[in-house]
């Protein structure tokens, strides 16, 4: 699989769509069409571009059966996942973890599990050697 740090970024729409195949381990067109239509005004034709252009960027792979096309990811959700948000927090926040941390709790109310597994987290990167 590719690496996101060595891959061109992704719009917003082409992330909508990255989501819908990653959580698949094949999807196709009308399939991503069904499930993106109903959440955003979009035309078959304009998520067939993005899906031709998620495959000319590297992000996507393909086979063909018959005249269908079954797409998978070529980039792992987890790496990519890393990638944006070190990305955020290196140009919105200047590099501060705190400060991405800080706008997401910001007016937020969090559920007790929530904030125990946030606790969790924190006390994890405390452990981990740096």
């Amino acid at each position: 699989m590719n690496e996101p740090q060595n891959m061109p970024s992704l719009s917003e729409a082409q992330m909508e769509i990255m989501n819908i195949v990653w959580d698949q381990p094949e999807t196709t067109l009308g399939e991503i069409w069904r499930e993106l239509g109903p959440k955003r005004n979009i035309a078959r034709n304009t998520i067939q571009t993005l899906l031709t252009r998620l495959v000319d960027k590297g992000w996507l792979e393909y086979r063909a059966e018959g005249k269908v096309f079954h797409y998978r990811a070529a980039v792992p959700r987890e790496s990519t996942m890393q990638h944006v948000v070190s990305r955020l927090v290196e140009t919105a926040f200047n590099g501060s973890a705190e400060g991405l941390v800080m706008a997401l709790l910001d007016g937020q109310e969090l559920k007790e599990d929530e904030v125990d597994r946030i606790r969790a987290l924190i006390e994890n990167a405390r452990r981990s050697p740096q």
